[in-house]
């Protein structure tokens, strides 16, 4: 995808130096800054603080984490260790410990001396496929797009999304957004609704940051306001991704989802999940129950960050710390308020018998990802729209 057109991933290895490169989330949209990760700790601290976030890329920065500490240390014990600290920085998010182990199995039973390079290539792989896969929904969420298109009298397709599932939250392309960057280069006409995504506007500030990046007509708006919108018949279709979908089809994602799905359900708007089947949990079958809500830092809801009247970033406090304050990071949306999930298989109904043909579907077809187009250093400049 491209910034100031150029075109980046949001986490690569530099071609030139070797080093473990970021786009710090955390900074944007008011500053684009490029972070190096040097080793496992920095790479905690990044999911941990959100300097990248979403569940493909919080997997992909732990895997990359995993060879940075192997390269290290690639003892049994330093590789038990590593797996702790990566595991503990964001519980909700199932492509973390997904990737965290996909990566163990690789190292564990190699000499110690092969374990760091091994680790390296399984994460530059594991980047290079969630790449592919991203595409892949893209391209199934496009004929979706198109037969909206092609449902209108006239006018965009109006589409209303929630957080951001677009390529910040990826290797590249996203999930959500997918489908709505292979429509726009179709020559679709479209109009996306952004969810400002409080508390820490992930819409407002990392959405509309790539739609505008992309040239994409958007509008940003307050989170309740997606029903009003939805009773006037100015949204088409809802599209969000998910941190964690259970085998039953519960869709587990940024805190407001679920709202929106209601919304969606009383006023007969299809509402869209889009995912990776890396983000399934396949172990759990109720998201109420079972999948564990992050419970993140009160001062994330008392706070915000902008620019100031002299340019600057500031941060400003909206309350006082008098007053207490909740941040549940995610909510889950029961299967039965879900339309399709949106997978680089297909569309896939949200219920057990219809991902489990998903499940069989995925373990009879071969990679996504053809592995003769493996690059084992991926660039930047290597994925675009």
């Amino acid at each position: 995808m491209r910034i100031a057109g150029q075109d980046y991933r949001s986490i690569w290895i530099d071609d030139a130096t070797g080093d473990l490169r970021i786009i710090d989330q955390t900074e944007l949209p008011h500053r684009f800054e490029i972070r190096t990760l040097a080793d496992v700790s920095s790479a905690a601290e990044a999911i941990r603080t959100m300097r990248v976030r979403g569940a493909p890329l919080i997997g992909a920065t732990a895997a990359h984490g995993m060879a940075l500490a192997l390269a290290r240390d690639a003892s049994d014990e330093s590789l038990s260790c590593v797996r702790e600290e990566l595991i503990a920085t964001r519980p909700t998010a199932i492509n973390l410990r997904w990737a965290i182990d996909r990566v163990t199995e690789v190292v564990s039973g190699i000499p110690v001396g092969e374990r760091a390079e091994a680790a390296r290539n399984e994460a530059i792989e594991i980047c290079d496929e969630d790449v592919a896969c991203c595409e892949a929904i893209g391209n199934h969420g496009l004929a979706i797009l198109e037969g909206l298109a092609e449902s209108k009298a006239g006018g965009p397709i109006q589409i209303l999304t929630h957080c951001n599932a677009g390529w910040l939250a990826t290797v590249d392309w996203g999930t959500a957004l997918a489908p709505i960057y292979k429509a726009h280069a179709a020559g679709l006409g479209l109009h996306i609704w952004v969810d400002e995504t409080r508390p820490r506007n992930q819409g407002s500030r990392l959405t509309a940051f790539e739609l505008r990046e992309q040239g994409i007509p958007h509008t940003v708006i307050v989170d309740n306001a997606g029903g009003h919108l939805m009773q006037r018949g100015l949204v088409d279709a809802v599209f969000v991704g998910s941190d964690r979908t259970t085998a039953s089809g519960d869709v587990c994602n940024k805190i407001g989802t679920y709202l929106k799905a209601l919304s969606a359900d009383a006023n007969d708007v299809p509402f869209y999940v889009a995912l990776p089947l890396s983000s399934i949990d396949w172990s759990i079958e109720n998201g109420l129950e079972d999948i564990p809500i992050e419970e993140r830092s009160p001062s994330e809801v008392r706070e915000l960050t902008g620019l100031d009247d002299a340019g600057q970033v500031a941060r400003v406090s909206l309350f006082p710390e008098a007053s207490g304050a909740a941040n549940p990071a995610f909510d889950v949306t029961p299967a039965r308020y879900v339309t399709g999930l949106l997978t680089e298989y297909g569309l896939c109904g949200a219920d057990r018998e219809s991902l489990t043909k998903l499940r069989f579907k995925q373990t009879h077809q071969h990679s996504i990802r053809n592995p003769s187009q493996r690059r084992l250093h991926p660039r930047p400049e290597d994925s675009n729209v």
